[in-house]
């Protein structure tokens, strides 16, 4: 049975089995996670998530990021990982079904400081979640099929949590079981016109999944076998697929090592198309220039982020960062992506909306049979049809984040300063990223959140 082979290998794995790379690339996702996190400390959704758990204390606690606040382990996981994905700068893995893996970091760290844990368990149990959800989502899509990818969540926070908590291999299976039967997610949080809950879907998660992990612990049983049962995951959600855990690790490392870290705090299928933009706008004196706008890409980047009217006349922050057409209007128009292309001041400004009509997202079948045979999802081209007759195009395959162009650790670095001075000094943050950066020394890992508070 699968959650009985995920526990064993949750129980099997020894932080002695990784490698150098692994772990740098973990601090590295660990480091990015974090500042994506207190650069969205203040925004409406994290205050509401806040506010709601503040005062569910807990004899095992976990700190809420940036305070001093601590609460239950799977409510800090809750307002933290809102944090982490409110701006939708946080990672992405490219599979059958896509997934931000990195959703699982703040859950792990909760779990973590609640039962006392160093560094190199936290890297460990990190290291854990990423491998579950990647290898499900290699396995099997579930967008297609109406359902939503923080479904894998519910397997990798629970078994990376029942490891944290030290759980026997009995137990982290029933947690498996408890998570997955009970709290499956509808797409349509990611159709049509998008709500905040868009970037709380895999908090919640997680909150469920370590909750279910408490469960196991005081010896609570869940249905099983929770995927092959008549009733059970392939039959209702994902139809049948295989998952060998003995390659888990191995053939090719550790799927952490094949994660994209975002350059541009916008959806991960319009990151080439960004690059792509900018390129073209230094070929050109003005905007006024453009008479139509043609980005061409896979089937399923025209699928999320390319139609749908809403796409052409974005009224939420959510719907303007999953916009194909409102990003590479922005770009071409701003000379820039950031965090202030998505406030409501600038996707609902007459003139970009205006240009934006002049914009046609079309599927290339070369980037889908590129995507189908195993490569990057995030293949792009813009092309610039100019009033004087020229028409001018740039492609970009592998843009800079995806882990065939990484960000140099520098860039990483440069990423957190900038979202993390919108409320740390420049001490604290260096010493916040020397603390990352060395880890695996890191004897509690509560120390991490002591110094990163400013609240």
């Amino acid at each position: 049975m699968i959650a009985r082979d995920i526990a064993r290998y949750v129980g099997s794995v020894r932080y002695s089995d990784l490698d150098k790379r692994t772990v740098d690339n973990a601090k590295r996702l660990i480091a990015d996670t974090i500042g994506c996190g207190i650069g969205a400390f203040g925004e409406l959704p994290v205050q509401i998530a806040m506010d709601t758990v503040r005062h569910m204390k807990g004899a095992r606690a976990a700190t809420i990021l940036g305070t001093g606040i601590k609460v239950e382990p799977q409510m800090a996981a809750f307002v933290n990982g809102t944090m982490t994905r409110y701006f939708d700068y946080n990672d992405t893995y490219d599979a059958k079904e896509f997934s931000h893996p990195s959703d699982n970091i703040m859950p792990i760290l909760a779990v973590s400081q609640a039962e006392g844990r160093s560094g190199k368990d936290a890297l460990l149990g990190c290291i854990i979640a990423y491998e579950i959800q990647a290898r499900l989502a290699d396995a099997a899509n579930l967008w297609k099929r109406g359902w939503d990818h923080v479904i894998y969540g519910l397997v990798s926070v629970s078994a990376a949590a029942s490891r944290m908590m030290g759980l026997p291999d009995e137990k982290t299976e029933q947690a498996i079981n408890i998570a997955l039967n009970s709290h499956i997610v509808m797409r349509q949080l990611r159709a049509g016109e998008l709500s905040m809950w868009k970037g709380v879907a895999f908090s919640n998660v997680a909150r469920n999944a370590i909750f279910a992990a408490e469960l196991a612990r005081n010896g609570m049983t869940g249905p099983s076998p929770v995927f092959e049962g008549e009733m059970g995951l392939f039959k209702q959600v994902t139809g049948q697929f295989r998952l060998d855990t003995r390659n888990f690790g191995k053939g090719g490392g550790f799927r952490i090592n094949r994660d994209l870290i975002k350059y541009f705090p916008a959806e991960t299928r319009a990151q080439a198309a960004i690059f792509a933009a900018l390129k073209l706008r230094k070929e050109i004196s003005s905007i006024n220039q453009i008479g139509k706008v043609e980005i061409g890409a896979g089937e399923a980047t025209v699928k999320v982020i390319g139609s749908g009217r809403e796409k052409w006349n974005p009224m939420t922050k959510e719907t303007a960062d999953h916009s194909m057409p409102y990003i590479v209007a922005a770009a071409l128009m701003d000379g820039k992506i950031d965090t202030a292309t998505f406030m409501p001041r600038r996707f609902r400004d007459r003139k970009i909306l205006e240009f934006m009509r002049r914009i046609v997202v079309r599927e290339v079948p070369r980037y889908t049979a590129m995507f189908n045979r195993g490569g990057t999802v995030n293949a792009a081209a813009v092309g610039l049809q100019l009033r004087d007759g020229r028409f001018l195009q740039k492609e970009i395959i592998y843009p800079k984040g995806h882990w065939k162009n990484p960000m140099s650790d520098e860039e990483v670095k440069s990423k957190f300063r900038r979202l993390a001075g919108r409320y740390m000094d420049a001490d604290r943050i260096e010493k916040a990223l020397g603390m990352l950066w060395r880890l695996e020394q890191i004897e509690d890992v509560g120390r991490l959140f002591s110094v990163m508070r400013f609240r």
